[in-house]
């Protein structure tokens, strides 16, 4: 009976003893919050490192993840560290009491018999090395074994451990002094990386190379003896010097500040870029920067049509330049003559146009607004396809008014690129938005010419691998597929910068159908294009928005969109080469074809644009036009009469301009403005 007593009282003491430490463990929990910040981390699609940021405090503390460790550190850690890691429960009895031995023989703390759970324990909670210290390090560290698995404590150890100044964990320094990824490591790496968090200030290989040396040569001995090194190994890498502190990756740096801070919680991000283009393009905009202009910015993007994945991104050429900081791929610039595309697809699907039609380039006023071309000449009579090649502004803003301004702006909000009015504009929206009359991203610009290259739908750019994706075939409808098409066709077609010679001239060259814009008084010179796969937006000017004299998209952006075409074509062979899909575009309605059989009578004197000399008031001039019909004139509004011999003859009131008017029997017209000169 006494010692069936006995036994009860000894497991009743275990479980009081249990319930003690689980009291204990829930009113002293272990503190493992300070060690839930870690460095947020910026790749690429293929996992490539781009940037890396240091937690609040300054420090770089990358997690850890055995996975992504070469195997041979994680051999040689534990054994120089804690060989019987796997099989002790926090603490080794058998080092502690080896330890005790060697302090009570020293009268002093010889060695710590820390386990790398006791490690983390004192990592996690700093303290003083005394025994008090010591015992409750032993403590958390059976705390931590009892809510932690093994792998877990092990990268917790690997994530905290000091490498000296504000680097903290092994991966942190592999990229401080190797510049890599810990995944792939030479014996001689390993052995400094397990010597440094012994000592990690006095063993800083850029402050103490002779120290940091020496204790790698001590760890080489060590691994040697165990067989995880050769024998010559220590003496070998006594000749080699100490690394130095390199910086971490900087790449994308614009992007990877903006994906930080909208995603706080989130350490790792695998974005939709492209390591490899991101590098060359960015170098590409430092090589393009105009020479001796210290002023000027370039933003850039290259987004795959298809998948809207964005693959490059450069927000400016440099910080070291006014504006540098800013991403100015974000900020609203007027889009000068960019959107004119998206203004005559929309006609195309009216049935108000086709890229035959013919519409007059000639000075026209609507209501209180009064374009003017950009040479401030007028050409007459062209075809939609001519006025979208050569940028004409009157046949523009003549096809707005028949699509409907404020339709037309609603239509680009709904695809993702909602026009930004001017400070102080009506809330109408305006025909000045055809000209550039209100603002748009490099991004919002973007996302329109994607869809352009993709059927005419508008999708959301993407950013980061794993983004709910909107298939292909659904999205915003922009424009119908034909019209893109046919809106592509002519854009391939426009005259190419000086030194380019047409794709369709030569072989293996991106065909590219694009389109530039200026911006009024010069402040903004854009490029934009599609060919093959992509679709490259850019944009040149000052980030402050002053004028750049006399630089126009042509000049000053669409160069550089040609380079980029040619830097992916050399990154991914083909992939910017023409992908011809078959589409057509339907007939032209009927009423064009008509119009297009019939055109209106052509005037051939006074030309339009032209300057007429009269020496004196009263001088009449014989008015000629080519047609196929009888027609009359008009003068500002006022017929002009005939002679004996049936000829139109116009005698002007003075000097000054003087819109003329040539209509035949069916109503069609043609206009000419003119200026009149004459001695005063």
């Amino acid at each position: 009976m006494l010692g069936l007593g006995r036994i009860y009282w000894v497991i009743a003491g275990v479980l009081a003893g249990l319930v003690a430490l689980l009291a204990l463990d829930a009113i002293f929990p272990a503190p493992l919050e300070q060690a839930r910040e870690r460095s947020q981390l910026v790749r690429d699609r293929d996992g490539e490192l781009l940037r890396a940021f240091p937690v609040t405090d300054g420090r770089w503390r990358l997690a850890a993840d055995l996975d992504g460790i070469d195997p041979d550190f994680i051999a040689a850690l534990l054994a120089y560290e804690d060989a019987r890691f796997y099989q002790h429960v926090g603490v080794d009895p058998a080092a502690v009491m080896r330890a005790a031995w060697e302090g009570l023989r020293a009268g002093r703390i010889v060695s710590g018999a820390s386990t790398l759970s006791m490690q983390v324990a004192r990592l996690l909670e700093p303290r003083p090395r005394t025994y008090g210290a010591k015992v409750l390090q032993m403590a958390r560290a059976l705390q931590l074994e009892l809510h932690l698995s093994k792998r877990e404590i092990l990268e917790l150890y690997l994530t905290l451990a000091p490498y000296g100044g504000n680097l903290e964990g092994v991966r942190a320094a592999s990229w401080a002094y190797f510049g890599r990824e810990p995944d792939a490591l030479t014996i001689e790496q390993i052995a400094l990386l397990i010597a440094l968090p012994q000592s990690p200030e006095a063993r800083r290989p850029d402050r103490h190379p002779e120290a940091a040396i020496a204790a790698r040569g001590r760890v080489l001995d060590r691994l040697a003896s165990v067989g995880l090194a050769r024998p010559a190994a220590q003496a070998d890498a006594a000749l080699d010097p100490a690394p130095i502190r390199r910086a971490f990756p900087g790449d994308a740096w614009q992007v990877a500040e903006t994906l930080a801070r909208h995603n706080p919680g989130r350490t790792d991000m695998v974005t939709t870029l492209d390591a490899g283009l991101q590098r060359a393009l960015e170098q590409q905009v430092r090589d393009n920067l105009p020479i001796g202009d210290r002023e000027s910015q370039i933003a850039v993007m290259v987004v795959e049509t298809q998948s809207r994945a964005v693959r490059a991104a450069v927000g400016s050429a440099g910080r070291g330049r006014p504006g540098g900081w800013i991403d100015l791929t974000t900020r609203p610039r007027s889009p000068g003559s960019t959107l004119k595309p998206f203004i005559y697809a929309m006609a195309f699907d009216d049935g108000l146009a086709a890229p035959d039609t013919r519409i007059a380039d000639l000075p026209r006023r609507f209501a209180g607004y009064q374009p003017d071309n950009f040479d401030r000449r007028f050409r007459g009579d062209v075809t939609i396809s001519e006025a979208l090649q050569h940028s004409l502004n009157i046949p523009a803003v003549t096809t707005l008014d028949d699509v409907g301004a404020r339709r037309f702006s609603a239509a680009l909000g709904f695809a993702g690129a909602q026009p930004e009015r001017p400070h102080g504009a009506g809330r109408d929206d305006g025909l000045a938005v055809a000209l550039g009359g209100a603002g748009l991203s490099v991004r919002q610009l973007a996302i329109l010419y994607a869809a352009l290259g993709d059927g005419g739908r508008a999708r959301p750019l993407r950013w980061l691998e794993g983004e709910d994706e909107v298939e292909q075939g659904t999205g915003f409808a922009l424009v119908s597929a034909e019209s893109a098409h046919e809106i592509l066709t002519i854009l391939r077609r426009a005259p190419h910068p000086g030194g380019r010679m047409p794709a369709t001239l030569t072989t293996q060259a991106p065909e590219i159908a694009f389109k530039t814009g200026t911006s009024y008084g010069f402040r903004d010179a854009w490029s934009a294009g599609v060919a093959g796969r992509y679709t490259v937006v850019v944009w040149v000017g000052r980030a402050d928005g002053v004028p750049r004299d006399g630089i126009t998209g042509r000049e000053g952006a669409l160069p550089l969109l040609f380079r980029v075409f040619d830097l992916i074509e050399s990154l991914e062979p083909t992939q910017a080469l023409p992908q011809r899909d078959g589409t057509e575009m339907p007939d032209s309605p009927v009423t064009m074809a008509q119009f297009q059989l019939d055109p209106a009578p052509q005037i051939l004197f006074p030309p339009d644009g032209s300057e007429v000399w009269a020496e004196r008031r009263g001088r009449g001039f014989v008015l000629a036009a080519q047609g196929q019909s009888a027609v009359n004139w008009y003068a500002d509004g006022q017929l002009v009469g005939r002679n004996a011999v049936g000829d139109a003859v116009w005698y002007p009131d003075g000097p000054g301009f003087y819109l003329v008017e040539v209509v035949d029997q069916d109503g069609r017209r043609s206009r000419a403005r003119v200026r009149i000169r004459m001695e005063s």
